[in-house]
């Protein structure tokens, strides 16, 4: 769990604000969203090979309009 220390003249606001962005940073957020429901091995297979073909796309499409460029 991460932990921040009140500086000297920092204010609430500050503090809550650094807190947040190591939360974010340690990625606790995201592991207990993941946590939240079970999901199944093929369900996460089957989301991990629709996320490849997803990245895939974009990176021809990236490329493609590249090359239409120049």
């Amino acid at each position: 769990m991460p932990s921040v220390v009140l500086r000297d003249g920092e204010s609430q606001q500050q503090l809550l604000r650094r807190f947040r962005k190591r939360v974010v940073r340690s990625g606790i957020l995201g592991a207990v969203r993941k946590k939240r429901w079970f999901v199944s091995k093929t369900e996460k297979r089957r989301l991990e090979k629709k996320k490849a073909i997803r990245r895939q796309r974009r990176r021809e499409q990236k490329y493609s309009s590249r090359r239409r460029r120049s």
